[in-house]
C-alpha cells in the first residue's frame, strides 16, 4: 500500500512538472492596431509557441499608464520573460527596472536600447528615415513642397523624423508646408482626415508626402483619390504594408516604401530570448535587421 501511494505521488509530481517549469512569455504593446506591430507580435507568438512557450499578447490601445500597470501585473504573476513591441522602454522605465530586479528578462522589438533591456531588435530607423528622405527628394529633383506625417511617441518613428530634419538641412529647396502628428490607434483614418484638410488648404502647392510609416501615407492616398484625383504629387513611406504595396502596384501616387522584415525581427528576438532563458546573454544590446526598398520596378510593374 505504501509503495502504491509513493508511486502515485511520484506520478503526480511528474505530471505537474511541465506546468511548474512552463515558460510564460508576455508581449506588451500599446499599438496592436498598427499592422507592423501586430505582425511582429503575432510572429513572435508563433516563434515562442514553436519553442513550447506560453505566449500572451497584451495591448493597451495607446494608453501608457495602462501599459505600466499591466506590466506590473505581469511581473507580479512571475512571468518568465517580457517582450515590449514598438515601445520606448523609457516610457515604462520604473516597470522595466522592476522586472530586472525581479530577475525577469525584458527584450524589445522595434523599440530602443535601455540599461534594463537585454536586447532591442529593430531596423536602423535613422538610416531608414535617411533613405526615405533621399529617395523622395531625388524623385522631386531636389526641390518642392512636402507634407510630413509623423508620430514622435514611437522611438523608431521619431528616429526617422530626426533623419528627415537632417536631410532638410542639406536640401534647403525642399520645404515642409504642412505636417501632422498621427493619432494611434486608427493611423490610416487619421492620415486620411488630416490629408483632406491639408489638400483644402494647400491644394496644388504639394509636391510630395513624407510618411514616417505607411499607414498615414495610405490614408493620404485615399484622401487624394477622393478630394483631388488629378493631383500629381508623390507619396513615399516605410514598412512595406500590404495596402501600400498594392497602391504601388496599381501605379497610384504611392511610389515607394521601405519594407522592414518584421517576422525576421521576431525570429531574431526569439533566438536571443532563448539564449537568455537558457542562462546565456544576448549577442549585443541592439541588433539591426535590414530593410529593402519596394518600388513599381522591384515589383515588376511599368507605370505610365
Amino acid at each position: 500500500m505504501k509503495k502504491f501511494a509513493f508511486a502515485a505521488a511520484i506520478a503526480a509530481l511528474m505530471a505537474s512538472a511541465p506546468a511548474a517549469f512552463a515558460t510564460d512569455v508576455t508581449i506588451l504593446t500599446p499599438y496592436i492596431s498598427s499592422v507592423p506591430t501586430n505582425e511582429m507580435a503575432q510572429s513572435f507568438k508563433a516563434e515562442g509557441e514553436k519553442r513550447g512557450w506560453n505566449v500572451t499578447i497584451i495591448d493597451t490601445r495607446s494608453d501608457f499608464g495602462q501599459l505600466a500597470s499591466r506590466m506590473e501585473d505581469t511581473i507580479n504573476a512571475k512571468a518568465s520573460a517580457i517582450v515590449l513591441v514598438s515601445t520606448d522602454p523609457a516610457q515604462v522605465e520604473d516597470q522595466v527596472a522592476l522586472a530586472a530586479n525581479a530577475g525577469i528578462p525584458v527584450i524589445s522589438l522595434d523599440g530602443s536600447k535601455n540599461a534594463h533591456v537585454a536586447v532591442n531588435v529593430t531596423s536602423n530607423n535613422f538610416d531608414l528615415g535617411t533613405q526615405l528622405s533621399d529617395a523622395l527628394f531625388k524623385a522631386l529633383g531636389g526641390k518642392g513642397n512636402i507634407v510630413k506625417f509623423f508620430h514622435s511617441a514611437h522611438p523608431g518613428v521619431h528616429q526617422r523624423e530626426l533623419a528627415l530634419d537632417e536631410a532638410l538641412k542639406k536640401n534647403p529647396d525642399v520645404k515642409v508646408i504642412a505636417d501632422h502628428f498621427v493619432k494611434v490607434p486608427g493611423p490610416v483614418d487619421d492620415g486620411r482626415i488630416a490629408m483632406e484638410n491639408i489638400l483644402r488648404q494647400h491644394g496644388d502647392e504639394i509636391n510630395g508626402v513624407w510618411a514616417a510609416w505607411d499607414d498615414p501615407g495610405v490614408g493620404a492616398e485615399l484622401a487624394t483619390e477622393s478630394e483631388k484625383p488629378d493631383a500629381k504629387f508623390i507619396i513615399m513611406g516605410i514598412d512595406g504594408s500590404e495596402q501600400a504595396i498594392e497602391m504601388i502596384k496599381s501605379c497610384t501616387r504611392y511610389k515607394a516604401t521601405f519594407r522592414q522584415d518584421f517576422p525576421k525581427m521576431a525570429a531574431v528576438g526569439a533566438e536571443q530570448l532563448e539564449k537568455i532563458l537558457g542562462g546565456g546573454k544576448a549577442d549585443k544590446d541592439e541588433l539591426f535587421v535590414p530593410a529593402v526598398m519596394i518600388t513599381p520596378e522591384t515589383l515588376g510593374v511599368t507605370c505610365p
